[in-house]
């Protein structure tokens, strides 16, 4: 049976993404998911169908494009042009992740730019506006040409690391492209900051080279973007206890924990791993050291600003790492 649209033609509709995330964001909002068919051809195809009337409705599709990251990209141009096609006033495509980020410039010969690459095609699909939070890189923005809104999952983590009330506590950079995002924790929370530098030799090899700044006898928070097979941070974890930090912990926006992540977090001296649930943790990821914080009030809150033609940036204020 179809859904009554709201009255105010605000309509959100979710993915196989995460639809858990999209219920969360429904919740804070008090609105109802919207109703829409995603299945899939005997052959692998993919096949969307809306169960509702969006004519002139306000549409956003919650739908970050992590693992199956392909299957997800492709589900999500299919639903921006099945709105389109029905006449929709406007679509947002909120990506809470944003897969291909990481590939976001040429650093060897003959090497694509993925990330614009993304942009260019989720744009042609028919999107109006993009909501993502915690961009790999900031220019990433400026890969669409569309207006983007841009949230940082700062102020959800923050939150939780003061209610800890860990003693001498410091903020460590795991890298020198980091340092950005660091100094805001460090500002938010009131501490020091700290950078570990490394040396990369491939996508996923990393050695830990050297740590500027005193940590010994510290806590420390080590904040980063997104956390992927884990081997970066464990790196920079040894490193900084090696340098006499008593304790370590860490936070990211988006856990992707992929290949021997969870095995070597969890083998790994970190006290505790922070993350959101802008992807979803499945069961067997779900270990003791893994803390998951909920962003569905966070992403609700810009949907209704957007909806309502209001300030974005005026969310973070007083916590923009930029």
């Amino acid at each position: 049976m179809s859904r009554v649209p709201a009255p105010n033609g605000l309509k959100i509709f979710s993915g196989t993404a995460n639809p858990a995330l999209a219920n969360s964001i429904c919740e804070f909002l008090k609105v109802p998911l919207g109703d829409i068919m995603v299945s899939r051809f005997s052959e692998g195809e993919i096949r969307i169908k809306i169960n509702e009337d969006v004519r002139g409705r306000d549409i956003f599709i919650v739908q970050p494009t992590c693992p199956p990251v392909n299957d997800n990209v492709i589900e999500l141009l299919i639903m921006i042009d099945a709105f389109r096609r029905a006449s929709a006033r406007r679509i947002t495509a909120v990506l809470p992740y944003y897969g291909y980020a990481r590939q976001d410039r040429k650093d060897q010969p003959r090497v694509p730019i993925t990330a614009k690459l993304m942009a260019n095609i989720i744009t042609t699909a028919g999107t109006d506006r993009v909501l993502a939070m915690d961009l790999h890189a900031q220019q990433i923005q400026g890969f669409f040409d569309i207006p983007v809104d841009h949230l940082y999952a700062l102020p959800v983590i923050a939150s939780y690391i003061r209610k800890k009330k860990l003693k001498d506590l410091m903020v460590v950079s795991p890298d020198v492209g980091g340092i950005k995002m660091a100094r805001a924790f460090a500002k938010v929370l009131g501490t020091d900051l700290a950078v570990v530098d490394k040396r990369r030799w491939g996508p996923n090899e990393v050695e830990a080279m050297n740590l500027i700044g005193e940590v010994k006898g510290r806590s420390v928070l080590i904040p980063d973007d997104m956390i992927s097979t884990g081997a970066s941070m464990v790196q920079a974890v040894n490193a900084i206890l090696k340098a006499g930090a008593t304790e370590v912990y860490a936070c990211c926006s988006h856990g992707i924990l992929s290949g021997n992540a969870v095995q070597n977090l969890q083998n790994s001296p970190l006290k505790e791993i922070v993350i959101t649930d802008s992807i979803p943790l499945p069961l067997e990821k779900r270990i003791s050291k893994i803390t998951v914080l909920p962003v569905g009030p966070l992403l609700g809150d810009a949907i209704m600003r957007i909806h309502n033609e209001q300030s974005i940036s005026s969310l973070f204020d007083n916590l923009d790492p930029r």
